[in-house]
């Protein structure tokens, strides 16, 4: 691969990461502000989940999209993310494969799945906090 093949990949790395941040995070968001907490931990109950899942659930969503989207620790935030996508993905997969099928299908969720695996194995790619440290590092020893 040369090396606009590579940088070409790492910046792709780093929309998919940016992505999936914005999903799980917008998802966080939606049980804290839209269906509130104890609305989420219904949901949960009615879906034969723990209700008290909703909060490590929803802490998990918050946290992990914005590492990612921010690029901090990435292949960690989606690997963290996967139960809870999995989770997800068992709560639709009765529903069909169209999302748009009624109380939603399992396209979207295994999506969503399929993303955080790549994310986990691809890591920050190009634009992420975490290579901020790697490139000061990498520059001292250059100049030592």
């Amino acid at each position: 691969m040369n090396s606009q093949q590579q940088s070409l990949s790492l910046y792709a790395a780093s929309f998919l990461r940016i992505t999936l941040g914005i999903a799980l995070l917008a998802h966080g968001l939606l049980k804290v502000f839209v269906f509130t907490m104890p609305g989420t931990v219904g949901f949960f109950a009615s879906q034969g989940f723990p209700g008290w899942m909703a909060y490590p659930v929803t802490a998990i969503e918050l946290l992990a999209g914005a590492a990612m989207i921010v690029g901090f620790h990435s292949r960690i935030a989606a690997a963290v993310s996967l139960p809870v996508l999995l989770g997800a993905l068992s709560v639709h997969i009765g529903n069909g494969w169209l999302f748009t099928a009624k109380n939603g299908g399992w396209e979207y969720p295994a999506f969503l799945v399929a993303s955080a695996v790549v994310v986990a194995l691809l890591g920050d790619g190009a634009l992420a906090l975490s290579n901020i440290g790697r490139r000061q590092a990498s520059h001292r020893l250059q100049t030592a």
